[in-house]
């Protein structure tokens, strides 16, 4: 069997990027974001990008590059929040715009991940969310009709994988990493480890490696502080 694991982010995303595609990215505020994946993807240099993530990074971070490139036409997201050039371009007409609620995008995954085409929730209906989609009673309480997402590529952070691509995830770099990776058609991971088959505790496993097509050890963890808070010493204090 070919072997999973490529030498560089670029070799890892070779072929399987083109304009106009659909891209999941993982991540949740500054935690869990493809970060060398990411800059591969800006000096590739594809166009016309429909993403689809939690946020669009943060000033000089992440999803940031992209859109600050000019490569991304669509976001499909749930928190657009303290991204000053997502505002501005979007305000401008320049960046479309899917907002969902938090929960609602992460289920779309989900059920992208699991075949399932549509489901009913509660969330959103008499909303803007609503607007345009099937709304249907259960119970005596309406629902509102969402659809699945799927994409072209995923991109995600793992903590550890093994050669297979069986991954374990750390603490809240979980986050929309495990059900992107199995609604990709093509899933590529950067990992903090890679480890030998066979380390991984089975019952550790958060994804396993059948949904993994291949794996890229990171360049980049910065592990950012998004909003560090400080206070001042004791007086007395050492």
């Amino acid at each position: 069997m070919t072997s999973k694991i490529y030498p560089s982010p670029a070799a890892a995303l070779d072929g399987v990027l083109f304009d106009g595609m659909t891209l999941m990215s993982g991540g949740f505020g500054l935690s869990g974001n493809p970060e060398s994946l990411i800059p591969a993807v800006r000096d590739a240099g594809v166009k016309g990008l429909t993403v689809i993530s939690n946020n669009c990074g943060a000033d000089g971070f992440g999803l940031w590059m992209l859109l600050n490139a000019g490569q991304i036409s669509k976001m499909i997201s749930s928190y657009v929040g303290e991204n000053k050039l997502f505002e501005s371009l979007y305000l401008s007409g320049e960046l479309e715009l899917e907002l969902n609620p938090q929960g609602t995008l992460a289920e779309r995954i989900r059920a992208g991940g699991a075949g399932i085409p549509a489901f009913y929730t509660p969330t959103g209906v008499g909303t803007v969310v609503a607007e345009g989609k099937p709304v249907e009673s259960f119970e005596g309480r309406d629902y509102v009709r969402e659809t699945w997402l799927r994409a072209d590529l995923a991109i995600v952070k793992a903590w550890k994988a093994d050669p297979e691509g069986n991954l374990v995830f750390r603490k809240t770099a979980r986050n929309f990493n495990p059900v992107m990776a199995t609604a990709g058609r093509i899933t590529v991971v950067e990992v903090e480890e890679i480890v030998e088959a066979g380390a991984l505790e089975a019952d550790a496993i958060h994804t396993p490696g059948i949904y993994v097509d291949r794996i890229v050890l990171s360049t980049i963890n910065e592990k950012r502080i998004e909003k560090l808070t400080t206070r001042p010493k004791p007086e007395g204090a050492a």
